[in-house]
């Protein structure tokens, strides 16, 4: 490799590895704040509150306008199963 083709890839490296690093950054941030809003989601899943909630959803007695997605068995679960995939790929890359 010719030295300005290297200096060119080794650039592009560089600003690479600085894009990637500082969205991986934001991201942890973020992933940081979020954590006790995920530790709420797993008591109330499956919870009797949440059984509850579930069945007054089921009966009609929840106003049609009022967003539910947590009332679904499978929205709060994916993102408690993304998470915990999300952990353990974290656990497993080396540093």
């Amino acid at each position: 490799m010719k030295q300005i083709e290297r200096i060119e890839r080794m650039e592009q490296n560089l600003e690479r590895a600085t894009d990637a690093l500082r969205a991986l950054n934001d991201a942890l941030d973020e992933y940081e704040t979020v954590q006790e809003a995920l530790q709420e989601l797993d008591t109330y899943y499956g919870s009797d509150t949440w059984k509850q909630d579930f069945s007054d959803d089921e009966q009609g007695r929840l106003p049609n306008t009022l967003k539910r997605g947590v009332l679904s068995e499978d929205a709060i679960w994916n993102v408690l199963e993304e998470y915990r995939n999300l952990k353990e790929r974290l656990e497993s890359l080396p540093l």
